[in-house]
């Protein structure tokens, strides 16, 4: 998982030649560069190589109020008809371009997505532009005080919030189910959401998610998967299943006993490879598990 060790790593090859400053802020400029042109040419009304039309979308800054305070988020969805919801949840950098240019792409597919700002209890807005800034800012110091607030409980609540201005929307049909997916730390919130509200959420989908099965916790997201309805996709970091191989498999065993259905397998990819900013991006495994997280919630939602 993202955690202090890790970050410092990241640090130190920011700091040399293996990766520099300047080689951060292109890929993620190339990217940026990447959505505006995808965003331009759906307005357009261009097509894609496999023949379905692009969508033109539309994104705001939303907020709502929840029972800790006011959520901020990022809202986009397609400009015309009503489509599934689906909760986004970031990584430890939080909301930012990155996220963002993410969330357009699944919108464009046909979904309404609600990027929310985890750290909305202390903080607004965005806080970080790429992840390399959260790095170069000291990472864990910086954010833990925020995560700390971040539990099964205070997830459940921002998801039931969620839910309900999501359900209030036009952009979103509520005869459908909503879809939620995280990444890093957002991984357990999905599980957590779904436990929240079952009713709604029926997919969920934790991208190199940390924490997923935590030893003698109660409230353990592979413990509480009894209280969901959802079908779930755990895409496992190659290192993270290196230092916890037997977590994979404690939260398939738990699902199967839960009767939930449940794809969970480890991809070709390090912590953070499907995050177009993280250092450890990669391509090839990253548009694997998209097209897998399209498939979830095709299927369920």
């Amino acid at each position: 998982m993202c955690d202090e060790a890790k970050l410092k790593k990241w640090a130190s090859d920011l700091k040399t030649a293996s990766l520099n400053r300047r080689q951060f802020g292109a890929a993620a400029g190339a990217l940026a560069g990447s959505a505006a042109v995808l965003s331009a040419c759906s307005e357009a009304g261009a097509i894609r190589s496999e023949g379905e039309p692009m969508l033109a979308l539309t994104e705001s800054a939303v907020s709502f109020d929840t029972e800790d305070g006011t959520m901020d988020a990022f809202w986009v969805h397609p400009d015309e008809g009503a489509y599934p919801g689906v909760i986004f949840w970031p990584d430890i950098a939080g909301l930012r371009e990155s996220k963002r240019n993410m969330a357009r792409r699944l919108a464009g597919e046909g979904y309404s997505v609600l990027v929310l700002n985890p750290y909305y209890r202390d903080v607004a807005g965005e806080q970080f532009a790429t992840f390399a800034g959260l790095i170069e800012a000291g990472g864990f110091g910086v954010v833990r005080p925020w995560r700390e607030r971040l539990n099964a409980d205070s997830i459940g609540r921002d998801a039931s919030d969620a839910v309900q201005w999501l359900d209030a929307q036009s952009a979103v049909d509520a005869q459908r189910g909503i879809g939620t997916q995280g990444y890093c730390m957002g991984g357990p919130f999905t599980v957590w959401s779904a436990a929240a509200v079952p009713g709604r959420i029926k997919a969920a989908a934790s991208f190199h998610g940390g924490g997923l099965v935590r030893e003698d916790d109660p409230l353990s997201p592979h413990s509480v998967l009894d209280r969901t309805e959802a079908t779930f996709l755990i895409a496992v970091a190659q290192d993270d299943d290196a230092a916890a191989p037997d977590d994979k498999v404690a939260f398939a065993e738990a699902a199967e006993l839960a009767g939930r259905q449940a794809k969970v397998e480890v991809y070709a990819g390090d912590h953070g490879w499907t995050v177009p900013d993280s250092p450890s991006y990669s391509a090839p495994p990253a548009e694997r598990a998209y097209a897998d997280l399209l498939a979830l919630h095709e299927g369920a939602l």
